[in-house]
């Protein structure tokens, strides 16, 4: 299979007060392209640190991370800033949806801040508001959807800019089991059935079982399950 994403003998640490906390130790991985990789371990094992290198959010102390063909880890602030913006899909836990913007303005507003218009972007984002479900909500606010559907219009806000790879952080933490396993099987058909890569951290096993590679961080180091 080949790799979306390329973890290059990583290390990454922090400064705890006067301590200075290991987090990954030489990591060496490859995620798939057009696969779903799920990312378990315990709280403060590192799933955060992992899923904010990659999303170039941070940068590892030792190592390259590369996302196709670009090594991210050699690019500068500002340019990782726009590869972010310009490659990379993200879905939050909390949905991450401006209460004072409609769900259309919600689905269009990365790709405006990068630069391109309202209207051009209208038809592709309700393209997409039809596919998850919402065409007919367009212009109502996020509070008057429940958490599954304000989930689905964030999944609809990160694939908007067609992203080869999609970074999800707990996608359905915020949701019961029922609406978590609906947001999980549109994650699946927008992402890997459509030759999308997705990487999601996960505590649920349920989720993670429906992976096509689990990876558990453990003392630092990334261990298939």
């Amino acid at each position: 299979m080949t790799a979306i994403v390329r973890l290059d003998h990583i290390d990454k640490a922090y400064q705890e007060g006067a301590q200075r906390r290991q987090i990954l130790t030489d990591c060496s991985f490859a995620f798939g392209a057009g696969a779903i990789t799920a990312i378990r371990g315990r709280s403060g094992s590192g799933k955060t640190t992992l899923l904010n290198l990659v999303a170039c959010i941070d940068t590892p102390d030792r190592g390259d991370v590369y996302i196709g063909d670009a090594c991210v880890t050699a690019l500068s602030a500002r340019e990782r800033t726009l590869f972010r913006r310009d490659q990379l899909g993200f879905v939050f836990q909390f949905f991450n949806l401006i209460p004072t913007l409609t769900v259309l303005e919600n689905v269009t507003l990365p790709a405006e801040l990068g630069g391109r218009s309202a209207g051009e972007m209208r038809a592709p984002a309700l393209d997409l508001l039809e596919r998850v479900g919402l065409a007919s909500r367009a212009s109502e606010m996020p509070d008057r959807l429940s958490g599954g559907e304000q989930q689905r219009v964030a999944i609809a806000r990160a694939l908007l800019r067609n992203p080869a790879l999609v970074l999800a952080d707990e996608p359905t933490g915020n949701l019961d089991e029922r609406t978590g396993a609906e947001v999980m099987q549109l994650l699946d058909e927008m992402t890997r059935k459509a030759g999308r890569a997705l990487i999601m951290v996960t505590h649920s096993h349920h989720i993670a079982a429906l992976a096509d590679t689990v990876v558990t961080i453990r003392a630092g180091r990334l261990e298939i399950e």
